[in-house]
């Protein structure tokens, strides 16, 4: 059967995108007295990808063992296609749980089974006859491109194979909700954007909710819809991902952008005065700018500060990223520190809604 005739449920069914997945209001949940969840509220709307991201210990495992009713949160409240899960018991959560797919960093393959016996096994569990699990498994393998792989057992595959074999198990029952817990982590880059590649097809084709845990700024740039930033159990910031990419308003994000963002070359950082240095006085000196700007200006700022100063700047590091077909410029800029010229570029960076920075100064040239 052809992989086009796939449901991810009757959630993915209907709708039109805008209503909510999941709804976390106020959860908390505490062990002894530290905090690992501290007052949680996010939503996941049908048909997106959300990345959360964070460091180790920031409260992402303990989020998304509430998520699937793992653990139960001291309060607040958690919505799962608009039904209160936090005070169902075991019994109750089966159904919640079966509309809820999730994938792993390990995989958590059964080695005695085969790859079609591992997709199948959640039909087998939910009461499926053995010809119709096998046929949805078939479809399944299909879509995440192992049709060949079937009868393999999972020592025989690559860790790449292994996690689509995962993928496909997660997708067995027709979630409206796949959770990606760190799915990426144990993979080389090359398979990384490979996996990636797969659940952004997913979801266009299947119009699937996805959560993606992750620590990796790369994966949420490469996938997600939006972004949210826990860090020690609370949600920092949240937004679009060009947005938080293009002006990330906490420490912990400038942080976690620190491995995907130009930054100022260290060469430069390391030769930066707070004030003028006095071979500035002469001209020959350079006020050091960092320059922000997302949106269709981007394109054109430099050439446009070009034309406004008349003793030019030198673009020192930095270029124009793509984020959701959206421009993101990061810009580091020397500006000749002769009297007012600096204050000439800021002025004109700012009236073209650019973010500013002074780092500071270097005599001659950075």
């Amino acid at each position: 059967m052809s992989s086009q005739t796939l449901s991810a449920g009757p959630a993915a069914e209907s709708g039109n995108g805008q209503e909510a997945v999941v709804q976390l209001t106020d959860v908390r949940r505490h062990f002894g007295e530290t905090p690992a969840i501290d007052g949680v509220s996010l939503t996941v709307r049908k048909g997106e990808i959300l990345g959360l991201i964070g460091r180790s210990g920031a409260g992402k495992s303990t989020l998304i063992r509430c998520l699937n009713g793992l653990e139960r949160p001291d309060s607040g409240s958690i919505r799962i296609e608009g039904r209160e899960i936090t005070g169902l018991s075991e019994p109750e959560l089966q159904p919640v749980r079966r509309r809820i797919g999730m994938i792993f960093q390990h995989f958590n393959l059964l080695s005695a089974k085969t790859v079609e016996e591992n997709v199948a096994l959640p039909l087998k569990i939910g009461g499926w006859n053995r010809e119709k699990r096998l046929a949805r498994a078939a479809e399944l393998l299909d879509l995440v491109g192992l049709s060949g792989k079937a009868k393999s057992y999972p020592a025989a595959l690559s860790g790449g194979q292994k996690q689509r074999v995962g993928i496909a198990r997660a997708l067995a029952a027709g979630p409206a909700l796949l959770l990606s817990d760190e799915a990426t982590s144990a993979l080389d880059p090359e398979t990384t954007a490979s996996i990636l590649e797969l659940l952004k097809d997913i979801n266009a084709r299947l119009g699937l909710t996805i959560l993606l845990i992750t620590h990796e700024m790369e994966v949420i740039r490469t996938i997600a819809d939006r972004v949210a930033v826990i860090d020690a159990g609370v949600i920092v910031e949240e937004g679009p991902v060009w947005s938080v990419f293009a002006d990330p308003q906490t420490e912990t994000t400038q942080n976690l952008l620190a491995g995907v963002r130009p930054g100022l070359p260290q060469s430069v950082a390391a030769r930066l005065l707070p004030g003028p240095a006095s071979a500035a006085q002469t001209g020959a000196g350079e006020t050091i700018l960092g320059v922000d700007l997302s949106g269709p200006e981007a394109a054109t700022l430099l050439s446009g500060l070009s034309a406004e100063l008349s003793g030019g700047f030198r673009l020192i590091h930095g270029g124009i990223d793509d984020i959701q077909g959206q421009p993101v410029a990061r810009f580091f800029l020397g500006i000749p520190s002769t009297a007012g010229t600096a204050a000439q570029a800021i002025a004109y960076l700012e009236r073209r809604g650019a973010k500013v920075e002074v780092f500071g100064h270097v005599a001659g040239h950075a």
